[in-house]
């Protein structure tokens, strides 16, 4: 994408993203409150991911899981995870646990479309494939998000799941990444996010990999 795309993306995402605050700002404060009513603990969970050019920052979501999730399981979150409150459950699925990332957008953290951020951990191990990816800032909704929009559920049904993570699922999303970086546009922008909703809808079937 050249300078003046990158800028142009730049400002349709400061845009974008204070519109949508403004607009579902109810129904955020609504979700807040539920997190806080329906499980000890505050209203968003704060993790550090790798961003532009390996500067890590502090992702914002709702927090779906107990406070001590860390100290009772693994890194992965597999479908089915006991850590797992009630209202997360409706959360995840439905994806509203990612708006407060519109906090990210505004701030220059991350864009509405773009690879998805790793934690630094997963970034080391392929460090060189990241070398390409995060050429880009990280964004909410990408290719591989798309592709693997029930990743918990294979988590699920491995008997290691941060096993089939790091050498199955983790790979492939960095090929998607890629893809991604390679076809940047603001119509392949638009197109993804129209992609987004419908799958998250549920208008239509999660594509495959060689479709999304």
């Amino acid at each position: 994408m050249s300078r003046m795309g990158t800028i142009t993306k730049r400002v349709m995402d400061i845009i974008g993203a204070a519109v949508a605050l403004l607009v579902l700002a109810p129904v955020m404060l609504v979700i807040g409150a539920l997190v806080r009513v329906t499980s000890p603990g505050p209203a968003f969970f704060r993790q550090t991911r790798m961003g532009r050019n390996f500067r890590p920052f502090v992702i914002y979501k709702f927090r779906t899981m107990v406070t001590d999730a860390d100290a009772r399981g693994p890194a992965i979150t597999a479908g089915g995870d006991p850590r797992i409150t009630s209202i997360g459950r409706v959360l995840r699925l439905l994806k509203l646990d990612e708006l407060p990332q519109l906090f990210n957008v505004l701030i220059g953290d991350m864009s509405f479309v773009g690879p998805r951020p790793e934690v630094p951990r997963y970034v080391e191990l392929f460090r060189s494939d990241y070398q390409e990816i995060l050429r880009l800032r990280p964004g909410i909704t990408d290719l591989a998000s798309i592709a693997y929009r029930h990743e918990s559920d294979l988590l699920g049904r491995s008997p290691d799941p941060e096993a089939l993570y790091v050498e199955q699922i983790l790979p492939r999303k960095i090929a998607l990444a890629k893809e991604y970086a390679r076809r940047t546009s603001p119509v392949f922008d638009l197109y993804l996010i129209a992609r987004t909703a419908i799958v998250v809808l549920g208008i239509a079937p999660i594509p495959s990999e060689s479709t999304a």
